[in-house]
């Protein structure tokens, strides 16, 4: 069966943007607080603690495009090493710095070149690896969730996502999310889009017995 497409976002940019808006503003707030020794907490992205991960997505919302790709050249096309000098520039004195230049950047619109809706992806993708150690649950709308797990269905630009699904059936238990055919993978949509994102600790939270072969693809 052909691999699947990237949809098309049901939504224009200026509701993208509002729902990344809300998501930013509802991260802040479950990060407020926050005692000094849980920021050191290991996230759910590979070798990043909650902290470098929140100071990722605020450099996220600082680049862009032009600022981006001078980014790039200064490293030399080493993609990794940008993302980790722009993490790193973002971090600030302490926590509480970090969580500040976070907030400063809620309602802004500036982003890489990439589509809003991968900008919607992060945010949503990056916000569980972060809540998810700290045991923080953050209700996501089933829309915004939905339109994530079809735009990484349908494309490997920002996550190997797509080939991570290649030859399995995913199928959402609260929403209409399903894609693909082969062994069964089930789950709620956000166990279902972390899990195609590489992220192994939704595993209980899925069933059918494609769940093994698409959780021994790699990590994030």
């Amino acid at each position: 069966m052909t691999e699947p497409k990237a949809k098309p976002s049901r939504l224009d940019s200026t509701d993208l943007w509002a729902l990344i808006h809300t998501e930013r503003a509802a991260l802040a707030a479950d990060l407020t607080n926050l005692a000094p020794d849980r920021w050191t907490t290991p996230s759910l992205c590979t070798e990043l603690t909650v902290r470098e991960v929140l100071a990722h997505l605020t450099a996220a919302a600082s680049l862009s495009p032009v600022r981006w790709m001078l980014g790039v050249i200064r490293c030399r096309f080493d993609f990794d090493r940008q993302v980790a000098m722009r993490l790193a520039e973002q971090m600030g004195r302490d926590p509480d710095e970090t969580l500040d230049r976070f907030r400063r950047v809620i309602t802004s619109t500036t982003k890489p070149p990439l589509p809003v809706l991968a900008m919607l992806g992060e945010q949503i993708v990056h916000g569980e690896d972060i809540r998810r150690p700290l045991g923080i649950r953050h209700p996501y709308p089933i829309e915004a969730v939905t339109l994530v797990a079809e735009h990484y269905a349908g494309s490997d630009l920002t996550v190997l996502a797509k080939g991570r699904i290649a030859g399995l059936r995913l199928l959402a238990n609260d929403g209409p999310f399903t894609t693909g055919s082969g062994p069964l993978v089930s789950g709620s949509t956000l166990a279902l889009t972390m899990a195609m994102t590489g992220r192994t600790a939704y595993r209980e939270e899925l069933t059918g017995d494609g769940v093994a072969l698409l959780l021994d693809r790699g990590v994030a």
